[in-house]
């Protein structure tokens, strides 16, 4: 008899706040997580960003990524810390080392969530006990709170953990799809973001239910073939993507830039953000890999950091497809104003698998993509010749 697809996905709630407040409370402060309270670069700074915020903090209006001097307005007694990004990595392994004695099939989503395979693990257990004896050790090891979503694959199980905050435990089914998912709003469904939900909504599909009503013929004319099927199969809760363990020799690529002054227009920090983006996608080629996970992160004038990162459907070693998603990504995490002092982008979840499916080449621009690609790195490697050459003529 087949076994039941069973997948948790684990999710910190508030993860620099609550890790913060973890070590606060380790040196006998009080709890931060019970009032108005946010993470920043630096506290004294009222141009900081914040960074994290409190579920208090989050009822008053404040949000990731705006000023803290805006925070401030909302809440004049809003307590703001430091961030400790040594902190946070350490915080973050110990959280991971303890899913793993659940499931060794293990995949990290960012710093503070991942998926685990609990298929074989928690045969003749009720899956839910599971995950709350998973929920309440992290919690009473560690001092910090996790949701645990669990459902028959990896969308079921991130769109569960979303539910009802913090310090729970969630079921998506596929059977309770319909009940569960298809009231919320359609920007609740992964990867929908503002531009999408926009486009959606002014076509009247405003809920998760009217999405997947609709044929993919339909969504096809709105966001184009590729983006419409994978839509329609995530509203209607299919996703048959496996729980993919990290592979040591293919960990990451990524590359960043500094800036002398910091830059605060569209302008510059697209440029800046093509300039790595075309670096990173280089390495890839060379190194012979295609990547299916992009990330890009910001640094602001404080030193805070912001940071995301988004699955993409095909492996690819393209700069265009790289950068296009980079960019989507980071409408979300910077406010438009703010000054920058470095920006960064990197590609995981690296694959020397080249087969890609032919609906990628219905997009004509591909062709156009890749040559530029081919050319760019002629060039490349022209420089880096000379670049060799000139330094083994200075060593004889």
């Amino acid at each position: 008899m087949a076994h039941r697809r069973v997948i948790f996905h684990i999710d910190v709630n508030s993860a620099f706040l609550s890790w913060t407040a973890v070590q606060l409370m380790q040196n006998g402060l009080p709890d931060i997580r019970l009032v108005p309270s946010v993470v920043s670069g630096d506290p004294n700074d009222r141009r900081s960003i914040v960074t994290a915020a409190s579920i208090p903090a989050k009822k008053m209006g404040i949000k990731t990524a705006e000023p803290v001097s805006m925070a401030l307005r909302k809440c004049p007694g809003l307590i703001v810390v430091r961030g400790d990004w040594e902190w946070y990595r350490q915080c973050s392994e110990g959280f991971l080392e303890i899913c793993r004695r659940y499931s060794p099939v293990l995949q990290q989503f960012s710093i503070d969530e991942c998926f685990i395979d609990m298929t074989l693990r928690n045969w003749g257990e009720d899956p839910v006990e599971v995950a709350a004896r998973l929920k309440d050790e992290i919690k009473n090891t560690l001092g910090f709170t996790v949701n645990v979503g669990i459902g028959s694959n990896k969308l079921l199980a991130k769109m569960a953990s979303e539910f009802e905050k913090p310090d729970k435990v969630h079921t998506l089914w596929q059977e309770e799809v319909e009940e569960k998912m298809w009231p919320l709003d359609v920007r609740e469904l992964l990867w929908v973001g503002k531009k999408t939900e926009e486009k959606l909504k002014m076509y009247g599909i405003r809920t998760i239910g009217d999405l997947a009503g609709r044929s993919i013929g339909s969504l096809t004319r709105l966001v184009g073939k590729k983006f419409a099927a994978q839509l329609h199969e995530n509203a209607n809760g299919r996703d048959d993507s496996s729980v993919e363990t990290e592979v040591p020799e293919a960990k990451s690529i990524s590359a960043e830039r500094t800036f002398s002054n910091d830059i605060g227009t569209e302008k510059e920090i697209d440029r800046a953000l093509f300039n790595v983006a075309c670096v990173v996608a280089h390495r890839l080629r060379r190194a012979d890999f295609h990547a299916s996970c992009v990330s890009v992160f910001i640094k602001y004038r404080d030193f805070s950091v912001v940071q995301r990162q988004r699955q993409i459907s095909q492996p690819t070693d393209i700069t265009a497809v790289i950068l296009n998603e980079a960019r989507a990504m980071l409408r979300d995490i910077w406010d438009g104003e703010s000054p920058i002092r470095q920006v960064g982008l990197g590609v995981s979840r690296l694959t020397h698998e080249n087969a890609v499916q032919m609906s990628l080449f219905e997009d004509p621009k591909l062709d156009y993509y890749r040559e530029w690609d081919r050319k760019y790195d002629e060039e490349k490697a022209q420089h880096e010749d000379a670049r060799l050459l000139a330094y083994e003529r200075k060593k004889q």
